[in-house]
């Protein structure tokens, strides 16, 4: 059982998250991998992620290391946010990862004028860059689907060439799945991070 390592065949990835079961914490486990391997990571989110856990999930990682960890705030609205992350794109070397967190409201349709700005940043993000958005699921009331829960703007987003994966606890305890299309990977959530079942 080792330290989990993403290596999904699209850059642009839809995670969209049931409940709270730790896509934040996916988001910088996957943040710690790319920084380890050398790479920057760009961080957007309303708030910080906790200190406690960012401390947990980078705490094999050196203080040189870790400043390759840019955190920027959608405090303005979205369309500036999305031009500060094109700026930083230009001005900073080796970007390799741009994480998203909780980029919409946690329920609901996602507004349009959201996706045309991420269909427009997904533009300005070459392929050897991640593109990572975390959001929470959603259920389907209509009861027409299979499955417990779906990603919100599904069809929009593959539209705009993004691949759609869940994150879900399949029961109580540690046990995570992440799962796209027929593919699924069974991880258990540990304090520093995800490994393989």
């Amino acid at each position: 059982m080792g330290r989990w390592k993403f290596q999904p065949e699209n850059n642009l990835i839809h995670l969209a998250v049931e409940g709270s079961v730790g896509g934040t914490t996916l988001g910088l486990h996957l943040a710690a991998n790319t920084i380890e391997e050398g790479g920057r990571v760009l961080w957007v989110g309303e708030e910080m992620p906790d200190n406690q856990r960012f401390s947990q999930l980078f705490k094999h990682l050196s203080l040189i290391d870790a400043s390759r960890f840019h955190a920027m705030s959608f405090s303005s609205s979205f369309d500036k946010a999305v031009d500060a992350i094109i700026r930083a794109l230009n001005s900073l070397p080796s970007v390799k990862l741009i994480v998203l967190d909780d980029w919409c409201s946690n329920s609901g349709k996602i507004p349009v004028n959201l996706i045309k700005e991420l269909a427009r940043l997904s533009k300005n993000v070459s392929s050897d860059i991640q593109l990572l958005l975390i959001s929470k699921s959603t259920i389907d009331a209509s009861g027409k689907k299979v499955g417990s829960v779906f990603a919100r703007a599904e069809k929009a987003m593959s539209e705009h060439g993004f691949s759609i994966y869940l994150l879900t606890r399949p029961k109580d305890g540690p046990n995570r799945m992440i799962s796209c299309n027929d593919n699924e990977f069974n991880l258990k959530l540990t304090e520093t991070g995800f490994i393989d079942l």
